[in-house]
């Protein structure tokens, strides 16, 4: 029987010889196995989401069963980011030294957990405490991700890999205003005693939002390490292990089964290695803070230097106004249709906060007993509030994808440069338009500037080497999740007494994020050898 000859650009199922590891790659296909990750990464991504901003649903309802002024309610909204900024650098160095795998998975349970206790909370103190060791934990998986995911995947399709799990994640954050509208708004209530709360229907809505990472945790426990990083640790058998896995899901029932005599190591320095082996074996807390600065120092010294501040400081900016004007933007909302409902037609979005702001104490010394009155309470969000909300993350959802498609074509500035110039301008706008629902639209487009995130993570993935990567992306996150706590407080304790303020500041920095954004390294490249694109929640 004649045979053809295969192809130069695709290997036989079986080797005879030991291949690298993107040949592997290509061996195993892109198939179940595959749609499987991306799926229960993108999963993670929208947990990741819930937990943080989620609560920005909450906030309004919450207010008198928990007695929140307007500063504690940016304070509330901001303690998830102070948590994730407290461990997102500990995650990164774990990660990198002890697996991917083995960071995502406990932290999805614990960040389950913490969340799901906090519903039940009576005071400020107590819901910061817990929503502080949500954001603690949740920020295991939330950098973690990109690096577990892509490192199943070659440089033909990580690209995909992760767009795939950036539209699992859109329509994760798309459910949130329908999850937060079929809860929040119900009229039920449940007397609990023993806890001395009543158990309203905000309390179930942080259940819920914690209820993908409690299943994305589930499925976890069925998935391996990464290829990649147990390839690193010198792990070859279960990295050829998971492999034939991954082909055995892919390939056909014709296909041959998969032979691999070896896999070749990737290059790494050996210094880096000693490094890696050390941090592995390490017990102790000191030994463990050395090995972590020696994976940190790096990333600020040298060539790395500029590239790491340069992109910290536009994750800071990003995440000030994606995530920190986020967090009020249902209460706002709900403030404009207040006022919309009182017949006031023509009015500034700041005009409508100053008209209805209110001493939470004074209500609840009004209402006695440490109890606000109901009367002037609000129990609901105007169906408003989860309209635009929705709006919101579809326009998420669909730009992603619109990014993914030109990305290459383009080129990564001019997306930058239009997105930032069009949502700072936009953000200064706000405080003159005096039609409300101009205005609410100007808004919208100002929390679009989340979609910078995408772009800034992939040139942070493509300017680090493999040892430095997820300690690059965590670092670079921090940041941004820094300036989310920043811009949290910063909305609180302005909205009230300053509120044209929080607009300027977030539109002008975003403007200056645009500037900024030509001195990115390699920023001009269109083509670049490996591109990734990848999403962090908001």
């Amino acid at each position: 029987m004649d045979t053809k000859p295969t192809e130069s650009k695709t290997l036989p199922p079986a080797q005879a010889r030991p291949v690298t590891l993107e040949e592997a790659f290509l061996m195993t296909k892109f198939g179940l196995y595959n749609l499987c990750l991306i799926a229960i990464s993108g999963i993670i991504l929208a947990a990741v989401l819930l937990e943080t901003l989620g609560i920005s649903y909450v906030l309004p309802v919450a207010e008198c069963d928990l007695l929140l002024t307007t500063r504690e309610k940016g304070v509330l909204s901001a303690i998830s980011f102070a948590g994730i900024i407290c461990s997102s650098h500990l995650w990164g160095f774990l990660a990198d030294t002890r697996g991917r795998r083995a960071i995502i998975l406990p932290t999805l349970f614990l960040a389950f957990a913490s969340s799901a206790l906090s519903s039940l909370t009576t005071n400020f103190w107590l819901i910061t405490v817990m929503r502080f060791l949500t954001g603690f934990f949740i920020s295991g998986p939330s950098a973690t991700i990109y690096a577990y995911l892509g490192e199943f995947h070659g440089k033909r399709n990580c690209s995909r890999a992760i767009m795939g799990a950036s539209f699992v994640f859109g329509l994760g954050s798309i459910l949130l205003p329908l999850i937060a509208w079929s809860i929040i708004n119900q009229e039920w209530e449940l007397a609990i005693p023993l806890l001395g709360i009543v158990y309203r229907p905000w309390r179930l809505f942080l259940v819920v939002c914690a209820l993908p990472s409690f299943v994305a945790a589930l499925v976890l426990l069925g998935l391996p390490e990464s290829p990649k990083y147990l390839l690193a640790r010198g792990r070859e058998q279960e990295t050829i292990a998971v492999l034939r896995s991954m082909y055995r899901w892919n390939a056909g029932r014709k296909d041959p089964p998969l032979a691999l005599t070896g896999v070749l190591q990737e290059t790494e320095a050996q210094q880096t290695k000693v490094r890696r082996e050390e941090a592995a074996s390490g017990k102790s807390m000191v030994g463990l803070l050395k090995q972590m600065w020696y994976q940190t120092a790096p990333l600020f010294m040298g060539s790395y230097l500029k590239r790491t501040a340069i992109l910290c400081v536009l994750q800071f900016g990003i995440y000030l106004t994606s995530s920190g004007m986020y967090m009020f933007f249902p209460d706002i909302l709900n403030r404009i249709a207040e006022q919309q409902g009182k017949g006031v037609e023509r009015t500034t979005v700041c005009n409508a906060v100053y008209a209805t702001r209110f001493d939470i104490q004074e209500l609840a010394g009004l209402g006695g007993n440490g109890t606000a009155r109901s009367d002037l309470c609000h129990q609901k969000l105007d169906i408003s509030a989860y309209e635009h909300s929705f709006v919101l993350e579809a326009i998420y959802a669909l730009g992603f994808a619109v990014i993914g498609l030109i990305i290459n074509a383009v080129g990564r500035l001019p997306i930058l440069v239009f997105i930032f110039a069009l949502c700072g301008t936009c953000g200064v706008l706000i405080v003159f338009i005096d039609l409300p629902l101009l205005a609410i639209w100007f808004y919208l487009i100002l929390l679009t500037c989340g979609f910078c995130i995408s772009v800034v993570n992939a040139c942070t993935i493509d300017l680090y080497p493999t040892n430095l990567r997820a300690m690059a992306v965590c670092i670079s996150l921090m940041f941004g999740r820094l300036g989310s706590i920043v811009g949290s407080n910063l909305v609180g304790f302005l909205l009230d007494t300053h509120c044209e303020l929080t607009f300027w500041i977030s539109g002008l920095l975003l403007v200056g994020c645009g500037v900024l954004s030509f001195f990115i390294p390699n920023i001009y490249k269109r083509n670049v050898s490996e591109d990734r694109l990848s999403v962090s929640s908001r």
